[in-house]
């Protein structure tokens, strides 16, 4: 995929995250937004993924650490073609294989039951380090959010996988600067969140989560590293293109009512046509 056709992409995928969360009543709407380029390009153009045999063993793993936003993740894989992109309205509805974190036991592509927040990041070195020992070439990559580097779990999994020198793995931070309860900064400051994770033996690079060029760049260089882990600080905007989401703390976790999806689909209508422009 090109850069436009990338951009598109992430476009119809933040169409269903806020479709899904609408229809369920109930979701993550917020770091699902602000996550959904990264999960654009891991999925259409980085990894070594097939829907029609989503358990092949050379597949590239992916763990989502901040199982809450499922929206992100089941939107992404719906688009991809695991499974029907109807199937997105029944997010967190009784009898769904959609619940309200990833379940890999019922969705198809989903590598690890995710929601527990710290423990995705454990499970992505576990991955890694299962990879070098077997020499086999598959690579991890798992999404965490900045909130969740308050976890002291993330850093005991950072240590370990920076002493294993597990150049297969790439540990990205959604670096949106909201949790639930506010600023994280203020809550309890992971800052400077690259300078901890240089500490624990990781190549970091910085980048800006929604350009897509950045995101290319960063994960080449990911790959091109040898004998270190790759740690990538996506600075990202919470809400991304819905105009009453973005920067909103308050949308961490709430759906929006009829009134407020259509304006939210609206918003993300003119940006698809902003980018038919193009």
């Amino acid at each position: 995929m090109n850069k436009l056709e990338l951009q598109k992409t992430a476009n119809e995928i933040r169409k269903s995250i806020v479709s899904s969360v609408h229809a369920a009543k109930a979701g993550h709407p917020g770091g699902s937004l602000s996550a959904a380029d990264i999960y654009t390009y891991l999925y259409f153009a980085e990894m070594n993924v097939d829907p029609k045999d989503p358990k092949k063993e050379d597949r590239d793993r992916f763990v989502l650490s901040k199982g809450h936003t499922a929206p992100g993740l089941y939107a992404t894989l719906a688009e991809k073609g695991y499974f029907p992109k109807e199937d997105l309205l029944t997010l967190r509805h009784l009898g769904s294989y959609l619940q309200g974190h990833p379940d890999m036991k019922h969705i198809p592509g989903v590598d690890m039951s995710s929601g527990s927040l710290g423990q995705g990041v454990s499970a992505a070195v576990g991955m890694a380090l299962s990879a070098q020992l077997s020499k086999d070439d598959y690579r991890v990559y798992t999404l965490l959010g900045d909130g969740e580097l308050q976890e002291g779990q993330v850093w005991e999994a950072v240590m370990f996988a920076g002493h294993r020198r597990l150049d297969n793995l790439v540990v990205i931070v959604d670096n949106n600067n909201l949790q639930i309860d506010g600023d994280i900064s203020e809550i309890c400051s992971p800052y400077p969140i690259d300078k901890k994770f240089e500490a624990f033996n990781f190549h970091v690079i910085n980048i800006d989560a929604h350009d897509f060029d950045q995101i290319k760049a960063a994960l080449d260089e990911a790959r091109a590293t040898k004998g270190m882990p790759t740690a990538i600080i996506a600075k990202s905007i919470k809400g991304k293109d819905v105009s009453f989401m973005e920067n909103n703390a308050a949308w961490h976790g709430a759906a929006p009512n009829d009134e407020q999806y259509k304006q939210a689909m609206e918003d993300l209508e003119k940006v698809g046509e902003a980018l038919c422009q193009k």
